[in-house]
């Protein structure tokens, strides 16, 4: 059942990720990408509510965390779940995990797709 939730919330995120590029593309152009920008920062938005629903207001079925944290937020952005992963860090008191976190996922993230560009450039 669990697997169930995260499929069917992770399809309804994917479709509204594809809605919010279309409608962006249309309504700004695509010479910056305030697709993924608009993204990130509206689902770690949102991210930021529910956790901090459920930590000061008390917990919540499993499912409905399985839904739509994991599901939707995860089918509409992971830079939310990123998000709230280096904000737990910092509120544990352990700021230089966070930024070693942030630092380390950005810059290597962003290294492996140049890496995974440079191989498929020089085998095709």
């Amino acid at each position: 059942m669990a697997y169930l939730l995260v499929f069917v919330g992770g399809g309804l995120g994917a479709m509204f990720r594809h809605f919010v590029n279309t409608a962006s593309g249309r309504m700004f152009g695509t010479a910056f990408p305030y697709h993924t920008f608009f993204i990130n920062v509206t689902g770690s938005i949102v991210m930021g509510l529910i956790a901090g629903y459920l930590a000061f207001k008390g917990g919540s079925a499993q499912n409905v965390r399985l839904f739509v944290m994991t599901g939707i937020l995860g089918g509409y952005t992971t830079f939310s779940a990123f998000s709230l992963d280096a904000a737990l860090l910092y509120e544990r008191g352990a700021v230089g995990l966070a930024l070693l976190y942030v630092l380390g996922s950005v810059v290597l993230a962003i290294a492996g797709l140049f890496a995974g560009m440079a191989l498929i450039r020089a085998i095709t």
